[in-house]
């Protein structure tokens, strides 16, 4: 069956700190404090599994995985699940939860139980530099689902999710909840995010902002003193060329001396990412395929992407081939403009939270 989305799209429905950026980080970090205690029963907290083991083989003991939660136990229950070198404290800032978790909005924190980790490699969760550097065990998705569900299941004992919605890297993972957990959620919000094989400009990329690091002499396979040069250089790029927007960017720097500004600002931003954790995070993503599998997702879909997403483009055709394949699935293409932010689209909640609303009304309870 076809459906005509409100975006006019047809969709198949089946080094040291100044003491100034110091007080920047500080600011921010108060902020997204802010925004959490806004919402009722608001907590982070550690999970601690006596031993985990990796699709290599590899086993941590006394694995840790980090996580927040907000709202009453008892209430349905929703997972959501972040980016590649984000954490769980994306969804309470002001772009998400301004829209989303307030009272009366789609994902009331009031009504619902929110859960949001920090997945394995990044924020307060197990990562390389924690200690073993490149000896940490080489995780990917698969590994990273298993232990969400693990912190579900074992450290919060829910055993159904009334929603599990996820954002980019945590989209991909939202796509194999759905197969690898069929019956253990009533829907499913997969956003800026394919069920494809990672492959073409998508890895491309990911695959050159891994190199660079590799290959320069300062990493050190890993052991470096100090984080590499090649850091700081290999994220801007990969940042610009990968999300932001091309109506946007044109609105933000039309001309060379503003573009320059942009480039300027992020080069000289102070880095708090680990190399060793980046390589971890970017790689974490090669042999992700959610294709083979996909007629094992149950639960009604509702996937949300942007026109201008630099990484999952719609001209493919891609996301509507695959969604023909389900039963109960729909695209909601947020229109490009100045005001989207390409592959960062869905960053606001501002775009969608109507649409994920009306989504939540019609699902019934599995």
């Amino acid at each position: 069956m076809i459906r005509r989305l409100a975006s006019g799209f047809i969709a198949p429905r089946s080094s040291r700190l100044s003491s100034s950026l110091l007080s920047l980080l500080f600011s921010a970090l108060l902020c997204v404090s802010a925004h959490a205690a806004d919402y009722p029963g608001y907590r982070q907290a550690d999970w601690i599994a006596p031993s985990f083991t990796f699709h290599t083989g590899e086993t941590l003991n006394n694995f840790k995985l980090h996580y927040a939660t907000a709202g009453d136990p008892a209430n349905p229950a929703v997972l959501l699940l972040h980016g590649t070198y984000r954490s769980g404290a994306d969804f309470v800032g002001k772009d998400f939860a301004g829209e989303m978790l307030g009272p009366e909005q789609a994902l009331d924190a009031s009504k619902y139980f929110i859960i949001m980790p920090d997945a394995i490699g990044v924020g307060k969760s197990a990562k390389p530099s924690d200690g073993l550097r490149a000896k940490f065990p080489q995780y990917n998705y698969a590994d990273m689902v298993l232990a969400q569900y693990r912190l579900v299941t074992e450290g919060l004992g829910i055993k159904h999710l009334r929603l599990v919605m996820g954002n980019s890297m945590g989209g991909m993972q939202t796509w194999m909840w759905g197969e690898m957990y069929p019956a253990m959620m009533d829907g499913l919000v997969p956003m800026a995010s394919q069920p494809i094989e990672m492959a073409s400009r998508n890895w491309m990329m990911r695959r050159m902002l891994v190199e660079s690091i590799r290959q320069d002499p300062a990493w050190n396979g890993g052991n470096y003193t100090s984080q590499p040069p090649s850091l700081r250089l290999a994220n801007t790029m990969f940042g610009i060329a990968t999300a932001g927007g091309t109506l946007a960017y044109q609105a933000l720097a039309p001309t060379r001396a503003q573009a320059d500004k942009i480039v300027d600002d992020r080069l000289n931003a102070p880095v708090t990412a680990d190399a060793n954790d980046f390589i971890y995070q970017w790689g974490s993503s090669a042999d992700f395929n959610a294709m083979p599998h996909l007629t094992r997702i149950q639960a009604p879909l509702l996937a949300i992407n942007s026109a201008d997403d630099e990484r999952n483009p719609p001209e493919t055709g891609t996301m509507v081939a695959a969604l023909k394949q389900l039963k109960n699935a729909e695209l909601y293409l947020i229109p490009a403009s100045a005001e989207t932010r390409g592959h960062g689209t869905t960053s606001f909640s501002k775009f969608y939270a109507q649409q994920v609303g009306a989504f939540l009304k019609t699902l019934p309870q599995r």
